[in-house]
């Protein structure tokens, strides 16, 4: 491990999270080198993939991300995912997002992996779920919360369809495509 020393942090912004410039000194192997860094310190996150084993299917969405419309022009599909509010636990986080975004109720869940989402660049720390839907655990429409500016699409394939998107690359979130393949390799689907 290196020997780190931080020399200045300089807020940049506090628009849904603090950005931040940061200068260290960084000693390793005898060599000190000056290195700076912008950070974006954002809250943990949850994200799930719903899936059907027996009807073989899954439920992704669709929204507006701004980086994405900027850089290309689309929106992704993804998989349902949301911050955590403070001291709220990854469960009880990615279950209300799935009935806020999708309008489905799930009780089933399983925690598959947690990690960084860009460690060169963010503090914000994933923890990854999957989850059983069956049809008649729709209990409203969905779409997320209008307040927060989400209109979100709710969208089910089914595994051939899936296997096409990721042989095509139409699913570019890369929490999304980490999901499926588990959900893939792992029969889920």
């Amino acid at each position: 491990m290196p020997d780190i020393r931080i020399l200045e942090r300089r807020t940049l912004s506090e628009h849904h999270g603090k950005l931040e410039s940061i200068s260290v000194e960084k000693t390793q192997n005898g060599e000190t080198q000056t290195i700076e860094r912008v950070v974006f310190n954002r809250p943990p996150a949850a994200t799930i993939l719903l899936y059907d084993q027996e009807r073989k299917t899954v439920i992704l969405t669709k929204q507006f991300r701004l980086p994405v419309y900027l850089d290309n022009n689309q929106q992704l599909l993804e998989a349902c995912a949301g911050l955590l509010d403070e001291g709220e636990l990854p469960e009880h986080a990615i279950v209300r997002e799935v009935e806020e975004e999708t309008g489905y109720r799930i009780s089933e869940i399983e925690k598959i992996a947690e990690g960084y989402s860009s460690p060169s660049s963010f503090t914000e720390y994933v923890h990854f779920f999957v989850g059983r839907y069956t049809p008649d655990m729709r209990i409203a429409q969905g779409g997320g919360l209008k307040e927060e500016g989400e209109y979100i699409d709710v969208l089910e394939y089914t595994a051939e369809e899936i296997r096409h998107k990721l042989r095509t690359n139409e699913i570019k979130d890369v929490k999304t495509i980490l999901l499926l393949q588990h959900a893939l390799l792992n029969n889920l689907i």
